[in-house]
């Protein structure tokens, strides 16, 4: 993980602390907006509300921010994938992970564009993780959805496309937001379009995961 400048003093103080925090902060409003190869560091010193000397401080360079910032973010971003449980019951498990993806697409939504403009610029800073800890979560939980499909208790399928499919239908939420909300229109764009989407998404994955009765 990234380590700021400041935390390499010996004794980190709280205003050091807020201090990368309001930074970080503006870093992600900068990133998530309009890449990490369109933003600067002084449009972010601006939106932090800070001198560029003050902010190379604490961060050095732009992309020790943007290390930063993708380290959380992969952790985060992992986390629901991690409480996916082989010893539980598949529907519940697939419900869960489902709405645990739609609450983080609500919930950050600035995080989910920074990951996605990070991609489709060719994964630079992140392809290690991605071919290294990613790959080996998803490959544990493959095992996972085989298992269950082995056992009858979900039909069979391809478990990489399924959690492709998963990642792609609940972050389209966030990573589209002004999309979604514009062809909602109004009346159906504020926070239920999360529980909206939540109830379809449940009916379309688990209903087409869910063994035929003979």
């Amino acid at each position: 993980m990234a380590i700021p400048r400041a935390a390499k003093t010996l004794r980190r103080t709280r205003i050091q602390e807020e201090k990368e925090e309001q930074i970080l902060e503006a870093a992600l409003d900068v990133f998530s907006a309009r890449g990490f190869r369109g933003s600067t560091i002084d449009q972010i010193a601006e939106v932090a509300g800070m001198s560029k000397p003050n902010l190379l401080y604490y961060f050095r360079t732009k992309e020790a921010m943007h290390r930063a910032l993708i380290d959380r973010v992969l952790y985060t971003w992992l986390e629901p994938l991690r409480a996916f449980d082989a010893e539980g019951n598949p529907e519940e498990e697939i419900r869960s992970y489902i709405r645990r993806k739609l609450e983080m697409a609500r919930d950050f939504p600035r995080e989910s564009r920074l990951f996605a403009n990070e991609v489709l610029q060719g994964a630079p800073h992140i392809e290690d993780e991605l071919k290294g800890p990613l790959k080996q979560l998803v490959d544990e939980k493959a095992e996972v959805i085989r298992a269950w499909a082995k056992s009858g208790k979900i039909v069979e399928c391809d478990p990489y496309h399924l959690i492709f499919s998963i990642w792609s239908t609940t972050q389209h939420y966030a990573d589209f937001d002004v999309q979604v909300r514009a062809v909602l229109g109004q009346e159906h764009s504020g926070e239920g379009r999360f529980e909206d989407a939540a109830r379809f998404l449940e009916q379309l994955f688990i209903g087409g995961l869910r063994p035929k009765l003979a």
